[in-house]
């Protein structure tokens, strides 16, 4: 054991490495590698090509609880970019780095079994790191969803060539969805997912554009608008629905930036404008089903109700001034203001509602 122990101090000597890849040199060629290098060679078998990244990221937002992923992916000299969002658990601040470490899960009971294998073994993230260029937590929060960018080099880590292809879909034995036909490029991992989670998670995919487009279409047409303007920061807001709370279009390319999502001036007025058609996610254009994304009307700009983004201080200052006012209305006619007065913000007016209590 003892020259054992000194041969494997020789070869790190000798390498130069801070930390032995080999725990034990059994003889005849034979080594036992440390954990880390075990470890290390298994990411590097886990990912074998870029549409392996799509699955597993989607498998990642699924197991986390979210019901709608956007993909958005570019292709230049080389390097595919991947940016991912989700409306899952997300990630707690001090987490951010530490989920892309071995065997760091938060699915302790809750193991996954699906088409493509066993999920939660806390691999995933370390794996595509192991593989990536860059694979990076972009802004995430405690229940907030999360937003990852992922770039890989296509000279270590190959594609399909043929990545604009949409594979067809046709029933099985059983009656369900599967994907037909077609390479196996990202878009038909996206969409064997989708038809897989068909019921549970909703998958959009297209260019940082199109799902700025779609991500902006989808959060201006449920948010409250009571609620943007109280908003001291978009960073409060779910992951997915931040774009909605832009207020111009230099406020919107601030907000995408955060996301990972670098788009010029001209194309934010056009997204604002609605001029950019949100996408459909994956399964309602393979199913050509209709989507429930709706595209927004062309918006007035100058009447805008993101326009009114008033501050809690100039409220209250308003508030007090009405109240002020309305004493000598009280004093005429006997009337008694039940608390302060309500201010409702919605597209076209500010309504002030005073409720009334009885004189005592």
């Amino acid at each position: 054991m003892a020259d054992a122990a000194g041969l494997i101090s020789f070869i790190a000597s000798m390498s130069g490495e801070g930390n032995l890849r080999v725990e034990e040199n059994l003889g005849a060629g034979f080594v036992r590698l440390r954990i880390s290098e075990a470890e290390r060679r298994q990411a590097k078998h886990d990912i074998q090509h870029v549409e392996d990244i799509v699955i597993e990221m989607l498998r990642n937002a699924r197991d986390a609880g979210a019901t709608s992923v956007y993909i958005a992916t570019t292709k230049e000299e080389g390097v595919r970019t991947l940016l991912f969002f989700d409306n899952g658990s997300g990630v707690p601040a001090d987490m951010s780095e530490r989920i892309f470490d071995a065997r760091v899960t938060s699915k302790l009971e809750t193991m996954h079994m699906d088409r493509w294998g066993v999920h939660g073994r806390g691999m995933a993230l370390f794996s595509i790191r192991q593989n990536a260029r860059e694979a990076v937590l972009t802004t995430s929060g405690d229940g907030l969803g999360s937003a990852f960018r992922v770039v890989v080099d296509l000279e270590d880590l190959h594609e399909r060539a043929d990545q604009s292809s949409w594979p067809q879909a046709v029933k099985n034995d059983e009656g369900a969805y599967v994907c037909s036909r077609g390479p196996h490029n990202i878009i038909r991992a996206a969409c064997d997912f989708a038809l897989e989670e068909r019921h549970g998670c909703d998958v959009y995919l297209g260019t940082p554009t199109e799902i700025a487009a779609t991500l902006y279409a989808q959060a201006t047409a449920h948010l409250d608008a009571s609620r943007l303007l109280f908003l001291d920061d978009t960073a409060d807001l779910p992951v997915i629905d931040r774009l909605g709370g832009a207020v111009d279009a230099a406020d919107l390319i601030q907000i995408a930036a955060g996301l990972g999502i670098e788009i010029s001036e001209r194309t934010a007025h056009r997204i604002i404008a609605g001029q950019i058609a949100p996408v459909r996610s994956v399964a309602a254009r393979l199913l050509r089903e209709r989507d429930h994304t709706r595209t927004p009307a062309s918006i007035d700009l100058a009447r805008d109700r993101r326009g009114l983004k008033i501050s809690k201080d100039d409220l209250s200052t308003f508030s007090r001034s009405l109240e002020r006012d309305f004493s000598k209305l009280a004093e005429r006619y006997y009337l008694n203001l039940a608390g302060s007065p309500r201010i409702r913000v919605s597209r076209e007016r500010i309504t002030v509602t005073f409720d009334l209590g009885q004189e005592e």
